[in-house]
């Protein structure tokens, strides 16, 4: 590899300006190019965040540009063809969330970048949030025991419709869109799903798919998580972007509240309260700015990755435990019952 890494991005859209303000405040990175459909998109990015060219074909810049990585920040439906086509030129490859469209096309993706030699990392980012990844540690040092229950609960009543219209027509919406995160989350935190329990509503009649959805997980080693996701939530103050977090342990708990609060108690202690809240990155604003933080630590993991010759922990491979966990949610939602994994 190069002295800095000859990174591209596909896909220059709403979210995507994140990723491309993440790249340009990374000093092992060198942006060379950027894709996008639109070509008037595509220029603006590249005159915006420096990078060398600009191009409405993917196939035309990973030849013309032979780059360290490419960054696949487009919607659900072209991943899989974009994922082959990086792996067949051997990019390693980054690929924004949902992995895709079903776990048959997630499982080619990963067995395409596997056969090619190269590194496949899904953008889950909400474990790159920093209040979230540090009660990871915390749990992880064993502050509150053995974890036997957590609530992971993403609701809101923001209009996210005005700035990503698409999503009121998506036919798997709440659980595909920000479920997958919050499920990963229960992964993260309790370790892998046994079994899952799911409902789901339509509460926006405008919409296409479901904007609720209430998921009981069973976690091997026996833990419970609930994990509750809603689009319809009118609530005040939203807490839009955040997640709420309940993590009970044997010798104590956790409680992330709104305005990242995080509150700790302990069998004996007294009551710990920490301000998990970090301070907005030059180019980032609230209430987006842990979202907008958390882009950059994925990234720097991915960079680190390939410096290192080591696999990203949000790889592929782990991203198909969780899209499992997903395809296991609709299922329990269209019968009824709870799905095993």
């Amino acid at each position: 590899m190069s002295q800095r890494l000859r990174g591209t991005v596909i896909g220059c859209g709403f979210f995507a300006e994140n990723h491309l303000n993440a790249w340009a405040t990374i000093p092992d990175v060198e942006l060379v190019a950027v894709c996008d459909l639109d070509p008037a998109k595509a220029e603006s990015a590249a005159r915006r965040f420096g990078a060398g060219a600009h191009y409405t074909d993917a196939a035309t810049m990973l030849c013309e540009t032979k780059p360290d990585f490419v960054d696949i920040a487009t919607t659900v439906p072209s991943h899989r063809p974009l994922v082959e086509l990086a792996a067949g030129m051997k990019v390693p490859t980054i690929v924004q969330k949902p992995f895709g469209p079903t776990l048959a096309d997630c499982e080619a993706m990963v067995a395409a970048c596997a056969n090619a030699g190269v590194p496949l990392m899904v953008h889950e980012n909400f474990r790159f949030q920093p209040p979230l990844r540090k009660i990871g540690e915390l749990v992880g040092q064993g502050l509150i025991g053995t974890p036997h229950f957590a609530r992971i609960s993403f609701r809101t009543g923001h209009d996210i419709y005005a700035k990503q219209p698409y999503l009121a027509a998506e036919e798997r919406f709440a659980i595909s869109d920000v479920g997958v995160h919050v499920l990963d989350m229960a992964r993260f935190y309790l370790g892998e799903v046994q079994s899952i329990a799911c409902r789901t509503r339509r509460v926006n009649p405008k919409i296409k798919g479901e904007d609720s959805a209430s998921m009981l997980l069973q976690h091997q080693g026996g833990a419970v998580s609930f994990v509750d996701v809603c689009y319809a939530t009118p609530i005040l103050p939203d807490p839009f972007p955040e997640t709420l977090i309940e993590i009970d342990g044997d010798r104590g708990a956790m409680r992330l509240e709104q305005g990242y609060r995080l509150r700790i108690g302990t069998r004996g202690g007294q009551p710990d309260f920490r301000d998990l809240d970090p301070e907005p990155l030059p180019w980032a604003e609230r209430p987006w700015h842990v979202v907008q933080e958390s882009v950059l630590r994925i990234e720097e993991h991915w960079v680190d990755c390939l410096r290192r010759g080591i696999e990203p922990e949000t790889s592929g491979a782990d991203n198909l435990k969780t899209f499992a966990v997903v395809e296991a949610a609709y299922r329990s939602a269209a019968t009824g019952e709870t799905v095993h994994l």
